[in-house]
This record gives structure tokens, C-alpha cells and sequence, in this order.
């Protein structure tokens, strides 16, 4: 404004310095990640947490995403078989699989092979072999009743267990911001209340 340029509508602030710099805020801001209800950084959250004397867990920001599939089949597995490509997997027991049709298209990272986690009828079960393009296999061997069309949470609730995209993204070295932005289009969107 001192060099004479008087914009019409004055914009500092993303996500994370709306709640550092709030005498920043003018007349807009853009909000990124909060409108899915997660902190810009882990540092953020503590701060606020600092700053407004809450309790560490107590969030005010409610998450909005959750990503589930669904089992496409069961399968029984020989002891001493190997599992997915790669032989990345040798079956030490005789293994029950769930094949889940969502892979590493549909943002669910390959670097997730043999290490990630699910939830199936509220057990958090391993994500064994490699994760393929489209799919990925999930022992569920210690638990009974799996069937074809029984719901898998990648990221969300299930009974009293949640994966988070945090801990989802920790498993997979990515950002919050790159998980959300790495969901492809062509997963299917349903808003719910």
C-alpha cells in the first residue's frame, strides 16, 4: 500500500498461519488441510494444545475422511508358499488371505508391502507380500468368519480401532498432504453426515 497498490482482497494465510499468525488473517484465507480435520504439523497441534490449555488428545478439529474397500476373495495358503510378487513373503504357517482390490493406483503405497495395516471385523490385521498395483493381501488367519464383502478400513474406524492418515503416513514415510492429495480420482466418493 505504501508503493500504491491497493489489492482488493488481502490474503496471508494457509492453514498452519491462520492458527500461528492470527493477526495475519485480512480478509481471506485458504485453508488446505483443515478442511479435512488434520493439523498442518505435529508442532501445530502442540501448540494449540499449549496455548489453549487443553488436553493432549483433546482435538478440536473433526476428521472427515475415511477409506475403505472391501474383500474381493479368500484364500487358503500351503505352509512354505510365497505370497504376492517378489517373494517377498514365505508363509511360516498354513494362511488364511483377504485379496483387497485397492493397490498402490489407488494410493496405497507400495512401500507398505509387508509392513502395513488394516482393519477387518475390528482386528488391525498385516498387509503380508506386495502391495501390486491393484491389490494387496492381509492375513487373516487368527480371526474367524472373513468373507467376500466384509468391509476394510485403510484409513478410519471400525469398532474401537482407528488408523489414522498419521500413522498411515508413517508406515509409508508420505506426508498428511501427500496421502490426501495421492488418493486418485477414480476411488469412488460418498459423503456422509
Amino acid at each position: 500500500e505504501d508503493s500504491g497498490l491497493h489489492p482488493q482482497i488481502k490474503h496471508a494465510c494457509c492453514s498452519a498461519a491462520m492458527i500461528r499468525f492470527p493477526e495475519m488473517i485480512h480478509d481471506m484465507v485458504r485453508i488446505g488441510i483443515l478442511q479435512y480435520g488434520f493439523w498442518p504439523s505435529l508442532e501445530l497441534s502442540v501448540e494449540y494444545v499449549r496455548k489453549n490449555k487443553a488436553t493432549m488428545g483433546a482435538n478440536p478439529l473433526r476428521r472427515i475422511i475415511s477409506w475403505k474397500s472391501q474383500v474381493m476373495n479368500v484364500k487358503y495358503i500351503k505352509k512354505g508358499d510365497y505370497i504376492g510378487y517378489g517373494t517377498t513373503y514365505l508363509a511360516q504357517r498354513p494362511t488364511v488371505i483377504a485379496n483387497v482390490p485397492v493397490g498402490y493406483a489407488h494410493g496405497f503405497s507400495r512401500s507398505l508391502s509387508n509392513q502395513g495395516r488394516v482393519l477387518i471385523k475390528g482386528y488391525r490385521l498385516p498387509v503380508i507380500g506386495m502391495v501390486n498395483m491393484n491389490s494387496m493381501m492381509v492375513d487373516i488367519t487368527d480371526i474367524d468368519g472373513v468373507k467376500k464383502g466384509d468391509e476394510v478400513v485403510l484409513i478410519g474406524e471400525q469398532e474401537e480401532l482407528s488408523i489414522s492418515v498419521a500413522s498411515f503416513g508413517e508406515l509409508s514415510d508420505q506426508l498428511n498432504y501427500e496421502l490426501l492429495t495421492r488418493l486418485p480420482h477414480s476411488i469412488p466418493r460418498l459423503i456422509t453426515e
